[in-house]
């Protein structure tokens, strides 16, 4: 079974997210994949995909802040 094994970055609180509205989340799972929550995007950036990218039925394009990722950046592993 899968488990969230850490955060990366800093939590919510941390960046100013006190309402729990908009609250975006990057985390390592323990099967060495990574998961993300954030704002659901996919109708509005599906037909603006590059040539070379594809998105399965079952996959979303999920957009987070900028903050978000660059303060995740000193916890995601090199390789």
């Amino acid at each position: 079974m899968v488990r969230i094994a850490r955060r990366l970055g800093d939590s919510p609180r941390q960046r100013g997210c006190a309402t729990g509205e908009t609250c975006p989340d990057l985390f390592e799972l323990s099967d060495g994949s990574f998961a993300v929550i954030g704002t659901d995007r996919t109708a509005e950036l599906d037909g603006l995909l590059p040539l070379d990218a594809a998105r399965a039925d079952y996959e979303r394009i999920v957009v987070i802040s900028r903050d978000t990722l660059l303060r995740a950046k000193k916890d995601i592993p090199d390789e």
